[in-house]
């Protein structure tokens, strides 16, 4: 029998206000544990929380961009469960009447678009932090009690790993566009659970679902479906039962394993939050929100591709990330070669930033050095091997690329008598190669340039030793 997946994502963003959502505390990340809290977020007796309005700007800003409707009239509630990480022994959620409802995102699968839709999303606070480590015990940390949340819950459309994958990126792209989250995995700005089930394929029965938790980055959340959807089938097959639990991934395993029993909605005992009056979102407020939205990323993906000349596969990448796509266009105001702007965002950037997990703002390269970096090139100053050797100084440093071709001494060799004279002991050294060129084997041209090369560590001009290595060979 063959089976097929049905997965549902829940998305939790925090919001970047500057303020928690019922008190005056900093919701910035870190600082010493505990110190950015007081008694509203510390849930003590007699104290009254006050709905921060920019969370509900935020969240309707998110929802206008996710195609969601916008709900005139909505209200928090209170869902009841006790954690050590939560003060209150009560989270302040929304339930049945959530801000945002019915979107949709569009992903590309194979060339074709699929819409996944949305089912709401719900503004919340968020819990504090369990602290395990150089401990006996647990110690907890309540400075993210109370931070805004956006809960965003998508509808079990999407059948493998891979679409959730895309959803989950495309996803991420606009609510940085819209700047109501960093969307940092790494600081926990933007966290996700999956609930995963597999059924015959033909059958619209839904199977019995499992969440999964604690997956700290998308690549995380394909491997653990990958693995889940495995395992369900496995077990169907040899003739047992799913059992409906939420499950951690186990990234040094490669595995999901029991965590807990899933509760259900009713363990919550949901109730209307009697601190706090209804919300009421008047269509005047929903139109100005909807108005200073930003170019969405499929708009500008559109717009470069039109505007610039990029490949359809560049502009993707590129308007992928706002903070990306805004470098690019910086970059372009001052260096009229989008697609050698794009190539060096696509490689060497991005192949750092990979490498020491940092976000484009977080290097010291600014686009008007990128720009100094590729008029050194063009001018003659350094080849681009060099160039590259030049970059990565800059990434680690900041500093001015001139700078470091200067100390390090990385300009370009374009004296021809000085080129002539390595290539003649280049060729006087390689005899073998030498009879290869000449007998018709043009790789030998390429082996000779490449010992020029390693001779001169990388400063050769290449047009001038192209021309001077065929002029000597020649006699």
């Amino acid at each position: 029998m063959k089976y097929e997946a049905v997965i549902g994502l829940e998305v939790h963003a925090e919001l970047l206000t500057e303020s928690k959502i019922f008190c005056s505390c900093t919701t910035k990340f870190g600082g010493e544990p505990n110190t950015h809290v007081c008694p509203v977020c510390l849930g003590l007796p007699g104290t009254l929380p006050i709905l921060n309005k920019k969370v509900v700007e935020y969240a309707v800003r998110a929802g206008l961009a996710l195609n969601c409707t916008i709900a005139n009239f909505s209200k928090m509630d209170r869902k009841n469960y006790f954690y050590p990480d939560l003060p209150k022994a009560y989270q302040i959620s929304q339930y049945d009447l959530p801000l945002c409802s019915n979107g949709y995102v569009e992903i590309e699968i194979d060339g074709q678009t699929k819409k996944i839709g949305i089912k709401r999303i719900h503004i919340e606070e968020d819990a504090g932090k369990l602290l395990h480590e150089n401990t006996d015990g647990s110690l907890v940390d309540y400075n993210r009690a109370g931070v805004p949340l956006i809960e965003i819950v998508s509808e079990p459309d999407m059948s493998t790993p891979e679409e959730a994958y895309q959803y989950l990126t495309k996803l991420k792209s606009i609510l940085e566009y819209t700047e109501v989250s960093d969307c940092k995995m790494q600081e926990g700005s933007l966290r996700v659970d999956t609930n995963v089930s597999v059924r015959p394929v033909g059958s619209t029965e839904l199977g019995t679902k499992i969440e999964l938790k604690n997956l700290n980055s998308f690549k995380a959340v394909q491997k653990a479906l990958e693995y889940e959807i495995k395992r369900q089938i496995k077990v169907l097959e040899e003739g047992g039962t799913i059992v409906q639990e939420t499950r951690r991934w186990n990234e040094s395993k490669g595995i999901t394993e029991p965590m807990r029993t899933k509760e259900e909605a009713h363990d919550y005992r949901y109730f209307p939050e009697p601190d706090l009056v209804p919300i009421i979102v008047t269509d005047e407020w929903k139109e100005e929100i909807r108005k200073s939205l930003p170019e969405m990323p499929h708009h500008k993906r559109e717009r470069f591709i039109a505007e610039y000349g990029l490949p359809e596969y560049d502009a993707k990448i590129i308007t992928s990330s706002k903070k990306m796509a805004d470098f690019f266009e910086k970059c372009v105001l001052e260096y009229d070669s989008p697609k050698t702007v794009s190539n060096w965002l696509m490689g060497e950037f991005s192949r750092l930033m990979n490498e020491t997990g940092k976000e484009i703002d977080e290097v010291p390269v600014t686009p008007q050095m990128l720009v100094k970096l590729l008029k050194l090139i063009d001018n003659g100053v350094i080849s681009g091997s060099i160039a590259k050797t030049v970059f990565e100084e800059m990434f680690g440093t900041g500093k001015e690329p001139e700078v470091i071709v200067e100390e390090k001494g990385l300009k370009q060799i374009a004296n021809e008598n000085e080129l002539r004279e390595i290539i003649k002991k280049v060729i006087a050294e390689n005899p073998k190669s030498v009879e290869d060129y000449k007998n018709g084997k043009e790789k030998a041209m390429g082996f000779l340039v490449g010992q020029v090369m390693k001779a001169t560590k990388g400063k050769a001009n290449p047009q001038l030793t192209n021309q001077i290595l065929k002029e000597e060979l020649s006699k």
